[in-house]
């Protein structure tokens, strides 16, 4: 892993993104191209969103991220906190950091959330899905909007009274799998909304085009192609 030159913000991607969507990518910030062998099975095994879950003041962390990120990370001085448990190769146990975590929620499977989690989200409202993959299927936007494309997620935080979009998950991209989900295609920084792949191939696009202009986003496609799941983008 190259030595990482200072920029204003980090992005933890997974290092399996076409070299294109890369490439957009590093025209907003450092890119930690995330990877891992052994220790979850192959087509989430670079998700940064199975390794880390990015509360309002820190990163909490898997304690069994590879050491070289852990150091990385520790260079930068950004606040991070250890997690409790492992992720490990079959689920549930390969989604304990898989939460959402907004400025007054806390969403995710309160029944296998990590613990070091629910410490550090004490002040927030706690809202219980059946979806462990909570922010592989959801992307967490301002003013309490959300867009999901589980409609199990959507049916709980539709009666929350939140203002949540639903949108098709076919065509989005996930290796050794049918598709993959939308939340996991995403990140989200500033008044930008990033997708890895572009929403005319996606059959609910100009529905999320037309959701995120009302939230006053703006829409950065990274590359010319169907959407990608790659376990979302983290920018700290």
């Amino acid at each position: 892993m190259k030595e990482l030159d200072f920029m204003k913000n980090l992005i933890i991607t997974d290092k399996k993104l076409p070299p294109e969507a890369k490439d957009s990518l590093a025209k907003h910030g450092d890119i930690i191209e995330f990877s891992t062998s052994n220790i979850t099975y192959d087509a989430i095994s670079g998700h940064p969103d199975i390794f880390f879950c990015k509360t309002n003041s820190r990163l909490i962390i898997a304690p069994n991220l590879p050491e070289s990120y852990l150091l990385l990370l520790k260079e930068k001085n950004f606040p991070l906190v250890i997690g409790s448990r492992n992720v490990e190769s079959k689920y549930p146990s390969s989604a304990h950091y898989n939460a959402v975590v907004t400025d007054n929620l806390l969403i995710h499977n309160l029944k296998i959330t990590d613990k070091i989690i629910l410490e550090n989200t004490k002040e927030l409202t706690h809202i219980h899905l059946n979806q462990a993959y909570t922010r592989c299927n959801l992307l967490p936007l301002k003013n309490n909007s959300f867009i999901t494309s589980d409609k199990g997620v959507y049916q709980t935080l539709l009666k929350a009274k939140l203002n949540i979009l639903y949108v098709s998950p076919e065509y989005i991209l996930l290796e050794g799998f049918s598709n993959g989900f939308f939340g996991g295609a995403c990140g989200v920084y500033e008044n930008k909304v990033f997708i890895i792949g572009s929403l005319k191939y996606l059959s609910d696009g100009n529905k999320v085009k037309s959701f995120l202009k009302n939230l006053d986003y703006k829409i950065i496609e990274l590359y010319d192609g169907p959407l990608i799941d790659g376990g979302s983008l983290i920018f700290i």
